[in-house]
């Protein structure tokens, strides 16, 4: 009994065996026929790895490291301008382009859908979260005489007429600084910064907060504007100022005098014949 356990148990390890043999033949030649074709096909149609998009990429972002792939691509239909494995478009150490329009996935990336590296895609990519930008008006006086460039930063100064009649209030002509260390982004349409010539804006873009918005719109619709340039290492923050006609002359107000009252003194007069008498008495009010 023993041997005919032994003998079934032998041919059974030994038609497995044949199966694993004929299924890893089987898959193998399936293998080697699928890479044959591939081999046909690339060699009917020659491509060129280029670099294309791994994602949808929006207009403005930075196009980072994973959002890049190579890819196979037909040679017959190349763009005319591609990065490939000779001009790659994200190099370690550089820095990051950004895409001037919308790329869609497995897009093929172009030079004229792309910046150059530390580029821009102009004021939208240069706000930074939660900022907003607004156009102050300025002239060759409050614009510092042309010498305003993006990436700046400005003290901004209001000046403009109060009127009230409370002592504790200024009246008159007041100049206050109401924001600063404000960035500039742009100079009148452009927001270039290699410009090597002073030019005369009539209105520079600045990168601020909702609310500071609200300011500079207030300010700018009830006085007159006017910028101060701050050095490039600057780290200062301005304490807040103030400056109307009187303390700029340096006049103070003048204490109002209080006059001492004088002694009050009653009396009472009285006709004796032709004599009219005073008489003092005590006062009752």
């Amino acid at each position: 009994m023993r041997i005919v356990f032994g003998l079934v148990l032998i041919a059974g390890l030994g038609l497995a065996g044949f199966a694993v043999y004929m299924a890893q033949n089987y898959i193998g030649a399936y293998e080697n026929a699928l890479q044959q074709e591939r081999d046909r096909a690339t060699e009917a149609v020659p491509t060129q790895q280029i670099y294309v998009a791994t994602r949808a990429i929006e207009y403005g972002e930075l196009i980072q490291p994973e959002d890049v792939k190579l890819a196979h691509w037909p040679k017959q239909t190349l763009p005319e301008d591609f990065f490939d494995e000779a001009t790659p478009i994200v190099v370690e150490g550089d820095e990051l382009r950004v895409a001037l329009r919308r790329i869609e996935l497995n897009e093929a990336f172009m030079t004229a859908k792309v910046s150059e590296p530390g580029g821009d895609a102009g004021l939208t990519s240069r706000l930074d979260r939660g900022q907003r930008a607004f156009a102050i008006k300025v002239d060759v006086a409050s614009g510092v005489s042309g010498f305003l460039r993006p990436g700046d930063r400005v003290d901004v100064y209001w000046t403009g007429r109060v009127k009230s009649i409370d002592t504790d209030m200024p009246d008159g002509d007041v100049t206050k600084l109401i924001e600063t260390g404000v960035k500039l982004i742009a100079i009148d349409q452009t927001s270039q910064v290699d410009a090597n010539s002073a030019t005369i804006a009539r209105t520079v873009t600045v990168s601020a907060s909702p609310q500071q918005v609200a300011a500079l719109a207030q300010a700018q619709s009830t006085g007159r504007l006017s910028l101060s340039l701050l050095g490039r290492q600057d780290d200062t923050v301005a304490e807040a100022i103030e400056v109307n006609q009187m303390s700029l002359l340096g006049i103070t107000k003048a204490e109002e005098r209080v006059m001492p009252k004088a002694e009050q003194s009653c009396s009472i007069r009285t006709r004796k014949g032709g004599e009219v008498m005073e008489i003092p008495i005590p006062c009752t009010n």
